[in-house]
């Protein structure tokens, strides 16, 4: 088996329109959320989500193109163009049939699909849909586009898992390179889904937080009080790459991918098993593929969205894999600050852990004033402040509805 490795990232999001900002907002514990400006809220329950701040298309696209491209593929685009050049890559040095793209989104062009059919389908007049319609919204499109860009002709698909989706890409990009059926994949995710029907949706499932008043707190995984989690739009973009190859071009390398877990809760369409037994299968498949013990497993970027059962059941699955070991073991939650970009948000928080891992800094969860009494005392939850420690192993947890549970495991890399 090949070992492999992180060499560049890119990201645009609720807290930072590239990866140093992001990096120090949330490692500041600067919170995303504000009042929706994209459509008028007065008949939503929900009025607040974490917006890309001040985000104009023609800053990244000429007129043209952006009219072709629905806005999740937009920020897929402006992620991956900052990861191939944090990563230094000149694609014509490199066989382009050894290089692939594994890139995720949990709705694709949701954003087209309710302009479109609202403005053509329920009207008097003959449909004339943008001929652009159907590449804009399909969750596909945006691998396609990575690979036509840079022209990569190796694998090239779309895992769509719902808020667990860009984990899978990250850990599929893992399982191809390691079995060396590529040198180099771009993996990640990208999701823009604050428009009307995905709130009113989230409002009538009650899995959104409506704490419209108090919304920059709203988002609070591990309080007693949270009542859903706030909605965040932005994408994420990793080059992942053989230890082969990212020494070959004597490229810097943030992290190393040991493990990944994948599973099932089989248990309910939305809700996680109250035990969080698909969590902690996932979890445990990563640290015995990696062949590390729980104990020496120093942080969990957890998936924590700040919904009442999914928080606990995450924390339930922690406490039976790591029972020996949680007065080292440290936790914290990215969705606290960045709100829940669905299926984008495990390739930025993939991102915030290889850098926790490569800086020995992790971010704090922000927000959580009552702590949940059903959270064992002793578990760290890295409440307010950002920690400055060791963190040699580091795992990040992604879930989504139907069930679908993943875990990948990052090393602090030696030579």
């Amino acid at each position: 088996m090949k070992r492999v490795v992180i060499t560049g990232v890119g990201a645009i999001t609720p807290i930072g329109k590239n990866v140093n900002q992001y990096w120090e907002n949330l490692a500041n514990g600067i919170s995303g959320a504000g009042k929706i400006t994209r459509f008028n809220t007065d008949k939503f329950k929900t009025k607040f989500a974490c917006e890309i701040k001040d985000f104009q298309p023609l800053d990244y696209f000429d007129r043209k193109e952006s009219r072709k491209l629905d806005r999740y593929s937009q920020y897929g685009l402006i992620a991956t163009d900052e990861a191939v050049r944090d990563a230094d890559l000149d694609f014509s040095t490199l066989n382009p049939n050894r290089i692939g793209v594994i890139f995720s989104s949990g709705i694709g062009g949701f954003e087209t699909f309710e302009q479109q059919v609202m403005e053509h389908a329920y009207n008097e007049r003959t449909p004339r849909f943008n001929p652009f319609f159907i590449p804009k919204i399909i969750s596909n499109g945006l691998a396609g586009l990575i690979a036509i860009k840079y022209d990569l002709r190796g694998v090239n698909y779309c895992p769509v898992t719902a808020c667990a989706s860009s984990t899978q890409s990250v850990i599929q990009a893992f399982n191809y390179i390691r079995l060396g059926k590529a040198d180099l994949i771009i993996s990640g995710g990208s999701e823009a889904p604050i428009t009307e029907a995905s709130i009113g949706g989230f409002n009538a499932m009650k899995a959104m937080s409506t704490l419209t008043d108090e919304f920059a707190t709203a988002s609070s995984p591990f309080d007693a009080d949270r009542d859903g989690f706030v909605v965040g739009e932005g994408a994420g973009a990793l080059v992942v790459e053989s230890l082969e190859s990212a020494l070959k071009r004597n490229a810097k390398i943030y992290a190393e991918i040991v493990g990944g877990g994948e599973s099932s809760d089989a248990f309910h369409i939305t809700g996680t098993h109250p035990e969080g037994r698909g969590a902690f299968d996932a979890m445990k498949e990563s640290l015995e593929e990696a062949q590390v013990a729980s104990h020496q497993v120093d942080y969990i970027n957890a998936h924590a969205t700040s919904t009442g059962v999914g928080d606990l059941s995450e924390i339930r699955a922690i406490e039976a894999l790591f029972s020996t070991s949680l007065d080292h073991l440290q936790i914290s939650a990215n969705k606290s600050m960045t709100g829940h970009l669905l299926g984008a948000t495990g390739a930025i928080e993939a991102i915030s852990t290889c850098l926790s891992v490569k800086y020995d800094v992790i971010p704090p969860t922000i927000n959580t004033v009552n702590r949940d009494t059903h959270i064992p005392e002793n578990l760290n939850l890295s409440l307010g402040t950002k920690t400055k420690r060791q963190v040699n192993y580091a795992l990040s947890n992604s879930f989504g509805f139907g069930g679908h549970c993943a875990a990948i495991l990052f090393k602090k890399y030696t030579e």
